[in-house]
């Protein structure tokens, strides 16, 4: 009985390759999750350091401290109706350069955008991280399949 050592080698080398492949997967997975994780609590803390309370007439979350994307969103939401109740129904660019609201509503509409900003960014991160997780599971399943020497 003779064996090909040419098919036994390429083989070897073949699921070597795989399990790197597998491993750096794995890793890169845990290095996204980990990045993932620093960003949420980054952007958690930079809002709670803000002391911004979700407005009592709010919507949902009323009096919470705005640090996470759902107090976020609640208090974008009220600041959004608070402008237009001011205005009358008008955004920023539907009213005259010379009323005097304008400079009010122009700065709802920059919190606004900073608080939908912040809700990107939590959305970013859970993203990341969540992705980071496939990669550690398929990193796995590979490593798991991957031939060894002792599997030829």
């Amino acid at each position: 009985m003779t064996t090909d050592t040419s098919k036994t080698t390429t083989t070897t080398r073949t699921g070597a390759i795989y399990r790197v492949i597998g491993v750096l997967g794995i890793l890169g997975g845990a290095l996204m999750i980990i990045t993932g994780g620093l960003v949420w609590v980054t952007v958690s803390n930079q809002l709670a350091a803000e002391h911004i309370t979700v407005a009592e007439d709010a919507a949902f979350l009323a009096g919470g401290t705005v640090a996470d994307p759902f107090t976020a969103l609640a208090q974008a939401d009220i600041i959004s109706q608070h402008a237009l109740e001011m205005s009358e129904g008008k955004t920023y660019a539907e009213l005259d350069r010379d009323d005097p609201l304008r400079a009010t509503v122009m700065n709802a509409s920059f919190l606004r955008a900073s608080l939908f900003t912040s809700i990107v960014s939590f959305g970013v991160a859970a993203f990341a991280a969540g992705t980071g997780l496939l990669f550690i599971l398929f990193g796995w399943v590979i490593v798991r399949l991957a031939p060894t020497r002792q599997q030829l």
